[in-house]
């Protein structure tokens, strides 16, 4: 999981020095873009591939070929060699996060695994404050080149400590067999996913949202969607079965995580730029307004795992921890809109951590104890999957909130304030408020919706045996 978190956040601080000294600015946005597609991609094969062999070799898998694209980025000559290299290191970082989460599966009772989610939900938080700080210092006293050899030593560790303490497989059977692998199902959701997060990735950016690209992979999304349902319906072994989804607790919590990760992504994607703009914060402090956030989510995901675990009910702490993100996501609308002061900021910025450290790990919980073992890992992966593109859809829709708002003044913003004129300040941070106002807005409104199918969410009582 610290492999995982640091990997998402500390590659953006050396994002600059990057280009510096590779070139490439016009590309810069694949650095990020080419790590999400493949990660994404490979995330649902991750959980089913886990299920027939065993979480502890696909971990062998995901880890090594993590640390390969890590050591290819380090040795980067040019911008197009990064971004390469990065998509093969997302090839291994797909299975990070899923297998991490499904492993708790194989070894801890659903009653037990609150208090675990809860810890995987702390050192999450951590290690997303710690990793922009730890990439700015690794950057600045060594070379940019650094933030990716870090990874080597801390995923030696996680793979020789997972090699010695994890079972080879499962705990209820044998390995399965290669040739039931939905090869075609992985195909399809890999075309999929791809034209999909292009498509975000592009739209109001590299092409208009109404242009030939974008109806071009509007339409390869659908086709491929339409084609991935059928095949999982015929596949022998579907990567994703679909009579998983009339498991009313499993689909009903994928999509609010899905929604989550939503309101989550595009809410706070651009709040740091904000304090910066708005505030006139230097970038060190912007980030320090964030750790009352993350404080909050550690202390609620933590105790509130203890609790649960003791009580072996979920329900009313997943209820509350969506009330509070919609609430605090209310709350910061109504900041932006008012132009309130920083404090009032952090208090709703405290009450959303709160919110989400009762919220995300009640999720994985509720769906993990709904399905059977045997499907663990391709519930884990699916779950996890829809997550990141409720994330990545997020960020889209609040981009396109920010360039309809910001309009032409949008552009003064990638030339940073230093040297603006007093006047085209006072203009550019108007915008920014009223342009992240409605990003609030909208996270908001998602975020409703996500706490009415959670009021609907049957709750079935955390099973105190590992296999259903």
């Amino acid at each position: 999981m610290m492999l995982a978190a640091l990997d998402s956040s500390i590659v953006n601080t050396a994002l600059p020095r990057m280009v510096a000294d590779l070139g490439g600015l016009a590309h810069l946005s694949w650095v990020v873009t080419g790590f999400m597609l493949s990660s994404t991609i490979t995330t649902p094969l991750y959980g089913k591939l886990s299920d027939s062999f065993g979480r502890r070799d696909m971990f062998a898998v995901s880890i090594s070929i993590f640390l390969l694209g890590s050591v290819l980025c380090g040795a980067s000559r040019s911008m197009d060699e990064l971004i390469i290299f990065r998509a093969v290191q997302g090839l291994g970082a797909g299975g990070l996060l899923v297998l991490a989460q499904a492993a708790i599966g194989d070894v801890v009772s659903p009653r037990d695994r609150p208090r675990y989610q809860g810890l995987f939900t702390a050192v999450f938080g951590l290690c997303s404050v710690g990793g922009p700080v730890l990439g700015g210092v690794i950057t600045q006293a060594l070379s940019w080149r650094w933030i990716f050899y870090v990874n080597l030593p801390i995923g030696a560790a996680a793979l020789v400590m997972m090699w010695v303490g994890m079972p080879r497989a499962r705990p209820d059977g044998p390995p399965g067999r290669a040739g039931r692998v939905d090869y075609a199902g992985s195909a399809l959701l890999a075309g999929l996913t791809a034209s999909l997060l292009l498509l975000l990735a592009g739209g109001g950016n590299q092409f208009a949202w109404v242009s030939a690209q974008a109806g071009g992979l509007l339409a390869v999304s659908l086709v491929s969607l339409a084609l991935f349902v059928w095949n999982e319906s015929v596949a022998r072994e579907p990567l994703i079965r679909l009579a998983l989804f009339r498991n009313k607790i499993f689909a009903r919590g994928s999509v609010v995580g899905g929604m989550v990760m939503f309101a989550m992504f595009g809410a706070l994607v651009f709040t740091p730029l904000y304090f910066q703009l708005v505030f006139g914060m230097s970038p060190a402090r912007s980030g320090l307004m964030i750790l009352p956030q993350v404080g909050c989510m550690m202390c609620s995901s933590i105790l509130g795992g203890r609790i649960i675990s003791r009580l072996g009910r979920y329900h009313p702490f997943l209820l509350a921890g969506v009330g509070l993100e919609a609430f605090s996501l209310a709350a910061l609308a109504m900041c932006a809109h008012v132009a309130a002061p920083p404090l009032l900021f952090i208090l709703a910025m405290g009450t959303l951590g709160l919110g989400m450290g009762m919220g995300m790990p009640n999720l994985t919980n509720a769906v993990q104890n709904a399905v059977a073992h045997s499907e663990l890992g391709a519930a884990t992966g699916a779950m996890v999957f829809i997550r990141s593109l409720g994330g990545a859809v997020g960020v889209a829709a609040s981009g396109a909130i920010m360039t309809a708002r910001l309009g032409d003044i949008h552009a003064l913003t990638a030339h940073g304030i230093v040297g603006m004129a007093p006047a085209a300040r006072v203009a550019l941070a108007h915008a920014y408020r009223n342009a992240l106002a409605g990003s609030f807005t909208l996270s908001a409104v998602v975020i409703a919706v996500a706490f009415g199918l959670v009021l609907g969410l049957p709750e079935r009582r955390l099973r105190k045996e590992i296999d259903a």
